[in-house]
């Protein structure tokens, strides 16, 4: 893997600061999935279906991603 910096707003930036290793991880294969599709051209439509179908295969339960979006 490669590392390129991406800006965020603060609210982001702040909460991937303080989240566990392992939820930051599992931010990173989101991100990284959702430019790989991005980059396929593939539909908004069809990148949010595979992100989801790949973040539950990942063990991103609602929950998880609701506490990331919500740490603060």
């Amino acid at each position: 893997m490669e590392k390129i910096t991406i800006e965020v707003d603060n609210e982001i930036a702040k909460a991937y600061r303080e989240a566990e290793t392992d939820k930051q991880r599992k931010m990173q294969t989101i991100i990284n999935d959702l430019l790989k599709q991005m980059i396929k051209n593939k539909t908004l439509d069809d990148i949010i279906q595979e992100m989801q179908t790949q973040a539950k295969n990942n063990g991103l339960t609602q929950e998880i991603l609701d506490d990331i979006l919500n740490n603060e």
